[in-house]
């Protein structure tokens, strides 16, 4: 994009609009064309100022943002970055994803200090990202057509499966892991960046549409068969083999200086070393490069990397970097992905 990203800033607090708008501004790949105070204005303001990025608060009057959000994609698709406060709108957050969301990001809860200002960094990366987000991927999960689980019969080539997914994430999972029967022959153990207090209600809601069994890790939840773990929020997800032969799961804190936590590195990391060449690894959507590292380590003890296409991703940014590093066996399209991991086993 030759010009600065058009941003509308939506949120009925007149703070956090002086705030958001104040914030984006100190960017010069950025320009704010307008703040809306409810998702009523904001639709007139979507249509008049043809912004590439909306942000939306969305515990506002008249109509919410889970309302906007649901209208405005039904007019025209246009990228939309969800500011929450994760404690009180968890369910509201994920609804948003649900509805074609781009990401969310978690507001400071005191919405009158200075904390807003903390976001910024992130903010911005995220705007820019969701500025090159194809429309095509800006579609409800509704919209997607739900598919029969598969079936393997076969014996398994690998012991473990790990994934790791960032923005667009949330959508992309509830279209891969339903594919999965319930005698699927190896555990799951994954990896999404969401923050803290959304990982348990967003695991429950996995479970509820797959056949196998979905839950938010454990310290010492052994791996195996059926069962997928999804990494707790805030901690990282560590496999260890046991001197009895099983795979534990571990939940830690180090390493503390890494950009993520949970990491995808560092769980696929603990995979290639407790499951040497029997681990399948596999990059989907996402913002920078987390995955890359781990994905080296899976292939240095003869694992095995798939990263999604670019075709299918909100964000190209942890395939790609896996891809240009030469760590990608294959690249495919979301659609296509489920089958493509049941053919290795």
């Amino acid at each position: 994009m030759n010009r600065p990203i058009r941003v509308l800033v939506v949120d009925d607090s007149a703070f956090a609009r002086k705030v958001l708008r104040e914030m984006l501004s100190r960017s010069p790949y950025i320009e704010v064309v307008g703040a809306a105070r409810d998702g009523i204005e904001a639709l007139e303001m979507v249509g008049q100022l043809q912004p590439d990025v909306v942000t939306c608060d969305l515990m506002m009057p008249q109509l919410d943002g889970l309302g906007f959000i649901r209208q405005q994609l039904a007019r025209k698709p246009v990228p939309i970055l969800v500011l929450s406060v994760a404690s009180e709108e968890a369910e509201l957050v994920l609804q948003s994803l649900e509805a074609g969301a781009v990401d969310f990001i978690q507001k400071p809860t005191a919405l009158a200090t200075n904390d807003l200002f903390r976001i910024r960094e992130e903010l911005i990366e995220k705007v820019k990202a969701a500025a090159v987000a194809p429309a095509a991927r800006l579609s409800p999960l509704g919209a997607v057509k739900p598919q029969a689980p598969l079936t393997k019969k076969t014996s398994a080539r690998f012991d473990a499966i790990v994934i790791a997914v960032s923005t667009g994430g949330p959508q992309a999972l509830r279209v891969l892991l339903p594919r999965f029967s319930a005698d699927f022959p190896v555990p799951i153990a994954i990896v999404l960046h969401m923050p803290v207090g959304f990982t348990a209600l967003y695991a429950a809601k996995l479970n509820e549409l797959c056949s196998l069994q979905i839950k938010e890790a454990a310290e010492g939840d052994e791996m195996r068969p059926g069962l997928g773990l999804l990494a707790l929020a805030g901690r990282h997800l560590i496999l260890r083999r046991e001197n009895t032969g099983g795979v534990i799961a571990h939940l830690g804190i180090q390493p503390v200086d890494s950009l993520h936590r949970p990491s995808a590195d560092v769980l696929f990391q603990s995979a290639a070393e407790a499951y040497r060449d029997r681990v399948l690894g596999v990059i989907m959507t996402g913002m920078g490069s987390d995955g890359k590292e781990g994905a080296a380590w899976i292939k240095a003890q003869g694992g095995t990397v798939l990263t999604e296409a670019e075709e299918s991703c909100v964000i190209y940014g942890m395939p790609r970097s896996v891809v240009e590093a030469g760590l990608s066996d294959a690249a495919v399209p979301l659609e296509n992905l489920a089958q493509a991991i049941l053919d290795q086993l």
